[in-house]
Parts: structure tokens; C-alpha cells; sequence
């Protein structure tokens, strides 16, 4: 988690305070959906375990529009699953 975690002086440097605003979206939004896959395949990122229900299976790439701009998001995939209805995308 600690690779995860941006300093606090580094987003403090960022030019505006829309940056800082849409990064700390973009991070909260990832940590959500890595929490959210940690549960439904029943192991972390990279952690061997009995309990596994299924595996990741890479990232799909998305333009998240907020109001502080556009939010780049990596959604995790997962293995022999179909999109579940939390990760589709809202019409």
C-alpha cells in the first residue's frame, strides 16, 4: 500500500487546485475498485491463496468525466467472470 500512496508535498506541488481535486478522485476511485476485487476474487493483488475464487485479468482503460475534468481509470478485469453490474458503465 505504501507504493500506493502519493506524498503529501507532491500534490501540494501540483499548479491547481482542480489537479489536486481530480487526483484525489482518480487515487480514492482506485483504491475502491482494488478493495472491491481483493473481496470478490478472495486474495490481494499477487497473494497466493486456497481461498482465490477467481483471478485478475488485466486492466481496461477509461475516461472518467467529472466536474474537477477527465479522470484517467484502470478497471480491473477479472478471469471467467462477466462484467459485473458495478463496473458497467452507466447510459
Amino acid at each position: 500500500m505504501t507504493d500506493e500512496m502519493m506524498s503529501l508535498q507532491a500534490l501540494l506541488e501540483k499548479s491547481s487546485d482542480t489537479d489536486l481535486l481530480r487526483e484525489m478522485i482518480g487515487f480514492a476511485a482506485h483504491r475502491l475498485m482494488e478493495l472491491e476485487v481483493e473481496s470478490l476474487t478472495g486474495a490481494a493483488h499477487g497473494e497466493r491463496s486456497a481461498d482465490r475464487i477467481t483471478h485478475r485479468n488485466g486492466y481496461r482503460d477509461r475516461d472518467w468525466e467529472t466536474r474537477a475534468g477527465t479522470v484517467e481509470l484502470r478497471i480491473p478485469k477479472l478471469q471467467g467472470r462477466g462484467r459485473s453490474n458495478r463496473h458497467r458503465r452507466c447510459r
